[in-house]
């Protein structure tokens, strides 16, 4: 069976990709498809999904700084949504229940509440995966939005223990203790190599010292996995470590939304139920966006963060088994919140995916606030007069700036998107700013003013790097531009957007090899 599943797996996301859409949405139609031809998921696609979700919050936490979870805009915006969503959905479901439509006449006061906190919530999976795919997952409304899904996280945890009337084990006030094991984490990480052992710890480390502990002393088995990560963000090592699990996560995570379309049969009930609760979902856009403006983020982060948002969350689905199983939801319920979750990630694909130009077209329209009012962390950014721009400080741009100022003195400024990494750059002794090259503000503000003339985008993301050159571009750019290329399909795309010189770095890297072998140790070889 297992096999058909991958069969459909691979037919629907292939053809979504090739419709423009992320092949997410081909798995969830798949997973419908197969349970409207009598199929049903399977305890092996279970459990490879919660391991695809547990290696996905590992990774996350890998990336994440521990501070922006203290910032008020954090914490403060992810509670005062929680209350506001909860709050007015409910009375919205009041509203439909004295109209007597669908099957919410049969839920009392306790129920319907029950019921709008779980569609409070966005799908942690959901955002993660589009913005990785937009590789904007280091950009201000990137971490803004991840930043609300881990408080929403810890929402859940508290949920679900109060709920259940299941006190964590007194064995859980040991892992306050973890710090104290960070030393000896990083050691063996260190000695862990570059291989299958790095793969193998990460994998330890997400499923057994994460997930298993946090669940043998009675808390959320992901949040173990993400609270793990995060103890391991500083190391120099956690961005390789993040990208040794990629794939095997990547994998897994297509098990996790098959699993969604095929947790429940759909019904005609179910169905209608589902579009009443996707009426919703507009006012829960609207409430993120008005909360992020409240902290004075530019209209492009508080609208991206909206669509980045903007879903329900397969935690509906386990507040309404929960709730089943207490005897607290009619079980014609779980196939509603099943259908409403899938049919929110079918409408927040396509919009993630234009969301750059829904923002060009809003912004004409949405009020901007003063670049001396605007959040400390979203603020626009003088480049000065530097010649040279490099877009992405990672291994490749790092290399790339020393090599440019060797040639040409101080004349090249470096933009990142982590502050984390701004920070070691400057130490380093590198002129690097924080800055998100993807956003259209960035460019609009800093080419008009400026007479640079030359830019490297160095960005480990084609298609970060590709939205990039076409903001360049718009902007009336007449230097030279530069850009990698992973793969042979993205030089030629990037060479049709009009790059300059489009740099395949895995080619690179061995003429590279080669021209370095031969400046240094000059090879007593004559040519035929």
């Amino acid at each position: 069976m297992e096999l058909i599943f991958i069969i459909a797996a691979f037919l629907a996301g292939f053809i979504a990709l090739r419709c423009k859409l992320p092949p997410l949405v081909g798995f969830l139609v798949a997973g419908f498809a197969l349970n409207s031809a009598g199929y049903q998921s399977t305890e092996v696609l279970s459990v490879l999904a919660d391991l695809g979700v547990t290696l996905l919050l590992f990774s996350i936490g890998l990336k994440l700084d521990v501070k922006t979870l203290l910032a008020k805009e954090i914490w403060g915006g992810a509670t005062l949504h929680n209350l506001l969503t909860t709050g007015l959905f409910t009375l919205a479901l009041l509203a439909l229940k004295q109209l007597g439509l669908g099957m919410l006449s049969e839920l009392d006061m306790v129920q319907l509440g029950l019921l709008a906190f779980a569609l409070s919530f966005s799908s942690t999976v959901f955002a993660i995966k589009a913005l990785q795919e937009k590789g904007e997952l280091n950009s201000t409304y990137g971490t803004l939005a991840i930043g609300v899904l881990v408080m929403q996280d810890i929402f859940a945890v508290i949920f679900l223990t109060v709920s259940t009337g299941k006190v964590p084990e007194i064995t859980a006030l040991a892992l306050f203790a973890l710090p104290l094991l960070r030393p000896s984490l990083f050691k063996i990480l260190d000695k862990a190599g570059h291989g299958e052992m790095l793969v193998l710890y990460g994998i330890f480390l997400a499923l057994v010292a994460g997930a298993g502990l946090f669940e043998a002393v009675g808390m959320k088995a992901d949040l173990g996995a993400l609270i793990l990560g995060m103890m391991l963000a500083a190391h120099p090592k956690a961005s390789e470590l993040s990208k040794s699990l990629f794939n095997l996560k990547e994998l897994l995570l297509v098990c996790f939304f098959l699993n969604i379309g095929l947790s429940e049969e759909p019904t005609l009930d179910g169905f209608l139920m589902a579009i009443l609760l996707l009426l919703l979902l507009p006012v829960k856009g609207i409430l993120y966006y008005i909360i992020f403006n409240l902290f004075r983020y530019r209209v492009r982060t508080s609208l991206l963060g909206t669509l980045t948002l903007f879903n329900y969350s397969e935690f509906g689905l386990i507040v309404g088994g929960l709730a089943y199983s207490m005897g607290m939801l009619p079980g014609n319920f779980l196939v509603a919140i099943a259908i409403a979750v899938s049919l929110s990630f079918l409408i927040a694909a396509p919009l993630n995916s234009i969301g750059h130009r829904l923002y060009k077209d809003a912004s004409k329209w949405l009020k901007e606030f003063e670049p001396d009012k605007l959040n400390s962390s979203d603020k626009l950014i003088d480049l000065g007069n530097k010649k040279i721009m490099i877009l992405g400080m990672g291994r490749i741009g790092s290399g790339a700036y020393d090599e440019l100022v060797a040639r040409y003195g101080e004349q090249v400024i470096g933009i990142e998107t982590r502050e984390d990494s701004v920070q070691l750059h400057r130490a380093a002794g590198r002129n690097v700013i924080h800055g998100d090259a993807t956003d259209p503000d960035f460019w609009a503000r800093v080419i008009s003013r400026h007479n640079t003339e030359l830019i490297l985008l160095a960005m480990p993301h084609s298609q970060a790097n590709s939205f990039a050159l076409e903001q360049i571009r718009d902007g009336n750019y007449q230097g030279k531009i530069a850009a990698i290329a992973k793969y042979s399909d993205d030089e030629a795309l990037l060479s049709e957007l009009g790059v300059d010189a489009a740099f395949n770095i895995y080619n690179e890297a061995g003429s590279g090899f080669a021209r370095h072998v031969c400046e240094h140790l000059s090879p007593d070889i004559k040519p035929l």
